[in-house]
């Protein structure tokens, strides 16, 4: 053992110094001053608040009792079960379809905004575009777009659609640029053309990337979907979960939409990483 303890020591080199502390910066500083701030900030006005006649205990008891009644009481009483499972599938449809359309068309997007696959001038101008896209929420491009078609399933998709294409041009353009410029280089010096680059060694490299980026827009755009069921009318788990809580005021009937909700993101989740599983293993 003490052998084995001396060689141990050997092997192990020694320290040159004491270790280097982390320097209090000024960027540091700044940093935790606005922390400070806020929380000053936010805690005075909690105490300063006018609450009127609202009493804080008993709103906090009531919130708790309507949790409680919402997730251990789900009850049918204005839509069955079969129903239900229906309004989810139109929910995932309206989910599915922005999604296919961005993909297709932000991959084209995406090509012309990589620096490192076309003029500097597309991509100068594609990429403050699409920040302008994507800086405006989704519900306000579905309302712009219901001025002309109206509310409902028409306006939900292309205003959805239009901020998937804003989201994923970004997300792919930045899958693209992060292949290697030898490839690249060596492909455009044995003659090959723009289209073999792209098709033969710029898609296939960063497939897992655009499918990773690809199931998350769909994820985001099945909760924007719940969302758009109930500001824009496009139907699905929304308008229901929007007919439950504002019209029927039924705590009961929001919480089986809960768990219905739940359930499919989770069974969602689930194909994505098998699917990705499968993707890897095939590379």
């Amino acid at each position: 053992m003490n052998q084995l303890a001396k060689r141990i020591r050997l092997t192990i080199p020694p320290a040159e110094g004491p270790l280097p502390r982390k320097t209090f910066s000024r960027a540091t500083f700044l940093i935790r001053l606005t922390l400070l701030v806020l929380v000053s900030v936010t805690g005075y006005s909690l105490l300063t608040l006018d609450y009127g006649e609202i009493g804080i205990q008993q709103g906090l008891h009531n919130t708790i009792l309507n949790f409680k009644l919402l997730l251990t009481e789900p009850q049918f009483n204005h839509f069955t079960f079969r129903e239900a499972c229906y309004a989810v599938l139109v929910t995932i449809g309206l989910a599915l379809l922005t999604t296919i359309i961005g993909a297709i068309i932000a991959l084209f997007f995406g090509l012309l905004a990589a620096r490192n696959l076309s003029n500097p001038i597309y991509s100068n101008l594609i990429k403050p575009c699409v920040a302008f896209i994507r800086a405006v929420p989704t519900v306000l491009w579905v309302l712009i777009f219901a001025v002309s078609a109206g509310l409902g399933s028409v306006a939900a998709v292309v205003g959805m659609t239009f901020h998937s294409v804003g989201y994923l041009i970004k997300a792919y353009s930045e899958s693209f640029e992060e292949m290697d410029e030898g490839v690249i280089e060596a492909l455009k010096g044995s003659g090959a053309s723009w289209w073999q680059i792209v098709f033969q060694a710029v898609i296939p490299s960063s497939m897992s990337y655009l499918i990773s980026w690809t199931f998350m827009r769909f994820e985001i755009n099945f909760a924007a979907a719940i969302a758009m069921g109930a500001a824009a009318g496009a139907g699905g788990i929304g308008f229901d979960l929007f007919m439950a809580s504002n019209f029927y005021l039924d705590l009961r009937e929001v919480g089986v939409i809960t768990y219905f909700v739940l359930i499919f993101a989770v069974l969602l989740e689930t194909l994505a990483i098998r699917m990705k599983a499968k993707i890897k293993k095939a590379d």
